[in-house]
């Protein structure tokens, strides 16, 4: 039998980060639900276990991921991590190129960016001081490569992210330790759903850019961070690979 993994997966309360943790779950992994919000990471372990998972291999911890005092406290209440997914981000913070306040700016890059390199450089330190080997998946967007009007920030910093995962790729695979990035379309999350309902004008266009015509499932995205972080994928390093219904093909 392999031994079990430890997969830690940052934004993991909600959303994406959600569909990530019941995925790998799923794989027979342990999953440590990591997100700023400590109460919220504490309700999904709550939830997990009473829909069947058990105690040893679901956990919860709170962590601000581009501090890296915050980031080294939980890592070390986790203990060593085989599969580090940097999912956390900010989305919501919008706005043209000759309105956005920079320090709006400033905090999409702090998570996004800064965020994923504190998580990357401490979790991939641990890995080679344990003797190396191990996976990154960062959970990236298309937006790093098709501009939307208003999305610049989170665009930029996503650009920004695929750049950082073939950075630490070449640099990490002399100690066996695996870089590469999920870049989805728009994701059919609650709070998408919420706001671009079936039938919505705003869900048709979106539709419309996309050539298989329909938004991404967060459990598509999850299936190829799974995938990723796979022994399937184990010659695969320095990859962002696009999960969006052939939008990028428009």
């Amino acid at each position: 039998m392999p031994t079990q993994r430890t997969v830690l997966v940052t934004g993991g309360a909600g959303g994406i980060g959600r569909a990530l943790v019941e995925a790998f779950l799923e794989n027979g992994d342990r999953v440590v639900v990591a997100d700023v919000n400590g109460d919220a990471a504490r309700q999904a372990e709550s939830e997990l276990v009473a829909s069947g998972a058990t105690a040893d291999r679901v956990a919860a911890v709170q962590v601000d991921i581009a501090d890296p005092a915050s980031v080294d406290a939980a890592l070390d209440h986790t203990g060593h991590v085989d599969v580090l997914v940097n999912n956390a981000g900010i989305l919501t913070i919008h706005g043209a190129v000759t309105e956005l306040d920079p320090d709006d700016f400033d905090k999409v890059l702090r998570v996004n960016v800064r965020g994923t390199f504190v998580m990357t450089k401490a979790v991939a330190r641990r890995m080679i001081a344990a003797g190396g080997r191990g996976v990154i998946v960062n959970i990236s967007s298309i937006g790093g490569r098709q501009p939307t009007p208003g999305m610049g920030a989170y665009e930029s910093s996503k650009a920004a992210v695929d750049q950082l995962t073939r950075w630490a790729a070449i640099e990490l695979a002399e100690h066996g330790i695996r870089v590469n990035a999920v870049a989805p379309g728009p994701v059919l999350t609650p709070m998408l759903a919420m706001g671009m309902p079936e039938g919505s004008p705003a869900r048709a266009a979106w539709e419309s850019r996309i050539p298989l015509r329909k938004l991404a499932e967060p459990s598509e995205v999850a299936a190829t961070a799974v995938f990723l972080a796979s022994p399937a994928a184990s010659h695969i390093t320095g990859v962002s690979l696009a999960v969006d219904g052939g939008q990028l093909l428009a």
